[in-house]
């Protein structure tokens, strides 16, 4: 075997290597439950992608091969059959399971504070290290001794 023929053929077997081990997304949805309308279909999915699967926690509905998964991404879309618009479906689902399904939380006074409270930590923290330094006594050589002192300590230890 040539150079040439053996970079070809490792170069083969590595790419063949990395397509085998590559994850490819498996899209959970289901084709008995895919709407016939394409413009609902498409509502649904997006509506799927915001939501979070609460078996999973990492994956959207959309994602999910869990059967609560299943059950929420059927319930988006008889919602949306049914004429609800996009945001009275995540209000309804969020009625129900809480703030915690939406991947993407909203802008609240919870929200805010959660988010907040890093920076008010690090100012506080801020804060507290420039009292700390200011109210250190400073450490300034101290004064030489006059003869007089040296002499009484002297004296003392008996030199």
């Amino acid at each position: 075997m040539r150079g040439g023929e053996g970079r070809r053929l490792l170069s083969k077997v590595l790419l063949a290597l990395f397509l085998i081990l590559t994850p490819v997304s498996a899209f959970a949805v289901n084709p008995d439950e895919v709407l016939s309308n394409p413009a609902l279909e498409h509502r649904a999915r997006q509506i799927s992608a915001q939501l979070r699967c609460m078996v999973c926690q990492n994956q959207s509905i959309d994602d999910s091969n869990a059967e609560l998964a299943k059950d929420l991404r059927v319930l988006v879309r008889q919602r949306l059959t049914d004429g609800d618009t996009d945001g009275q479906v995540i209000d309804y689902v969020v009625s129900r399971y809480g703030e915690f399904v939406l991947l993407n939380p909203r802008l609240s006074t919870k929200t805010i504070i959660l988010w907040a409270m890093p920076i008010g930590l690090l100012v506080v923290g801020i804060f507290a290290l420039v009292v700390f330094v200011r109210s250190r006594p400073s450490r300034r050589p101290a004064d030489a001794l006059s003869a007089e002192e040296k002499a009484r300590i002297d004296e003392l230890l008996g030199q």
